[in-house]
């Protein structure tokens, strides 16, 4: 069991590189551990993947370095527009920092501090702009209105931490993890869980929808990752990685749906084919456990962060 870290001040980094758009949050702790990650292109035909660490690149490419207030960041995401970003973690609330506008150090604004968790801030998805929704280890589900700083709905139904969330394409809905086992899916219209999809024997700690929003991948503590079909109300695919060693910390789906690629404590990420439910390959090269992963809109290429401090870019 690790002791007391020597906190360091963590802080986002908005980087581009050619045409694309790498943000990652760094949390600075022990060998500066990495935590969570997000990675977004712009839209252009000849996109070319960037193939080198963002750790040798960062003084060349950033963008913009914002420090932020919290010890221990386990939650991020920018608007889909670009123009916010939020953050939580164990300091029991979401930050929303605007990085178009800037104080006189050249720092993003702050534009909102959503407060009244009693538990860690997990997950984080911006509706548009102005709306926000995050999950906690308080259970809950919250939307916000960014402009008036309050709670517009509140969603009850997991018996455990809120782990993960993942937006449907048309944001009507959502899917979420939990560590009560379970992943379910919920309407923002009416603020009601729609289904629960039971299978996992561990904490659910990563969900991600395909790009049809017919079906979502899930990975977790149990050792697999799972896919599941919301018209059938069922689990359609269960993932295995080679050796019984490997619980999933992050998953995503490849654009087809034809891959599934989770991030591992065994510091590797492993594909499969979720047609055939075999393993096809694992990609090794970090060196601790492999905490978030992140494919484009283009599916060209997939980020990855880990404990070992460095960001990988993989083609």
């Amino acid at each position: 069991m690790l002791g007391m870290p020597d906190f360091k001040k963590p802080f986002i980094i908005q980087a581009n590189a050619s045409d694309i758009v790498i943000e990652a949050v760094f949390l600075q702790e022990y060998e500066d551990r990495l935590f969570s990650l997000m990675y977004e292109s712009k839209e252009k035909e000849d996109l070319t993947p960037l193939k080198e660490e963002l750790s040798g690149l960062i003084e060349k490419i950033k963008t913009q370095i914002i420090p932020l207030r919290s010890s221990w960041v386990m939650a991020t995401c920018f608007a889909h527009s670009g123009n916010y970003v939020a953050v939580g973690g164990m300091d029991n609330m979401c930050t929303v920092y605007d990085v178009n506008n800037r104080d006189n150090t050249g720092v993003a604004k702050l534009k909102r501090e959503l407060a009244g968790y009693e538990g860690f801030l997990s997950c984080c998805r911006f509706l548009d702009d102005g709306k926000l929704i995050t999950g906690s280890a308080d259970m809950k589900i919250l939307i916000w209105d960014l402009e008036k700083g309050v709670k517009e709905n509140e969603f009850f139904g997991h018996q455990g931490d809120v782990m993960t969330m993942s937006l449907h394409p048309d944001r009507n809905t959502f899917v979420t993890g939990s560590v009560d086992r379970s992943a379910k899916l919920w309407d923002i219209r009416d603020a009601q869980c729609q289904q629960t999809f039971w299978g996992h024997e561990s904490d659910v700690n990563s969900v991600c929808f395909h790009s049809s929003g017919f079906a979502f991948g899930t990975g977790s503590d149990d050792k697999t990752a799972r896919m599941f079909d919301i018209r059938g109300d069922q689990q359609i695919g269960i993932y295995k990685p080679p050796t019984p060693k490997s619980g999933f910390t992050s998953c995503v789906l490849s654009n087809s749906g034809r891959l599934i690629i989770c991030g591992s404590d065994d510091y590797s990420i492993h594909i499969w084919d979720t047609l055939r439910s075999e393993h096809n390959s694992s990609l090794p090269g970090h060196e601790n456990r492999v905490t978030s992963i992140s494919l484009p809109d283009n599916g060209m290429a997939l980020a990855s962060c880990s404990w070992d401090t460095v960001v990988r870019i993989w083609n």
